[in-house]
């Protein structure tokens, strides 16, 4: 998957409603260990929430940045200091329709 279309977009958001932040990244910012835990997530779930407290919207734009380059995933929604963000597994548990 190159790209999210924004049918597909849609469709994240709404399943993505009801889930909680799984990943928290707090006053240490994005270390090795947030990383890590984010990619364990992703594969686990391929849509997650991430939680980044204490950070400005300049900052939490950088680690959007961040996150998604180092995990290989798409940012799906910033929503003030919620992050969703998904990646698809290699036997995938997210359906799109055509």
């Amino acid at each position: 998957m190159t790209n999210l279309t924004v049918k597909q977009i849609q469709h994240l958001k709404a399943l993505a409603h009801n889930l909680d932040p799984v990943v928290m990244i707090g006053d240490k910012g994005l270390t090795e260990a947030v990383i890590k835990e984010i990619n364990i997530n992703l594969d686990a779930h391929e849509l997650i929430k991430i939680k980044a407290s204490g950070a400005d919207r300049d900052t939490r734009d950088n680690l959007i940045e961040e996150i998604c380059s180092k995990t290989n995933s798409y940012l799906v929604q910033h929503i003030g200091k919620l992050i969703i963000v998904y990646k698809a597994n290699i036997k995938p548990k997210i359906l799109f329709s055509k």
